[in-house]
């Protein structure tokens, strides 16, 4: 598969990973993080999961939206729809850390099946959901 890359842009780390900085070369994204009070952290500041699941509920979203221009027999999104992503983790059987998502999909007054002919089309499109697929248990429900 290739790709004709039409963004790109960079973020380094630095300090102790999780403990400690991340900025983008841009300067739009610059903060210390800090591990989440469940991994042994304050929780008082950020972390890599809430910028994954805020990252995947945005591309997400707009990868639904996308579809539907594709497709004229899918149903609209509404102006009023979400995405909340819930990212977890977790130690893994075999060492290490994994990831879970979660997507809860809401788009108000598009009928249910309808709705999720919508989101799989998302996911077809969505970079997340490939970069995911196969390697992070993503289930995707609609409220």
């Amino acid at each position: 598969m290739s790709i004709d890359t039409k963004y790109r842009i960079s973020a380094t780390a630095t300090g102790g990973g999780r403990q400690g900085h991340v900025r983008t070369e841009d300067g739009a994204i610059a903060f210390d993080l800090t591990p989440p009070k469940a991994l042994g952290g304050t929780g008082e500041g950020k972390n890599p999961e809430q910028l994954f699941a805020a990252g995947y509920a945005a591309c997400y979203l707009g990868a639904m939206r996308f579809a539907t221009t594709q497709d004229n027999s899918l149903a609209r999104v509404p102006d009023d729809a979400s995405v909340t992503a819930t990212v977890g983790i977790g130690p893994r059987s075999d060492k290490g850390f994994g990831l879970t998502v979660e997507l809860a999909v809401s788009l108000p007054g598009v009928e249910r099946a309808e709705a999720e002919r919508v989101a799989e089309a998302g996911h077809r499109i969505c970079p997340y959901s490939h970069a995911t697929q196969g390697n992070i248990a993503v289930t995707t429900t609609i409220a």
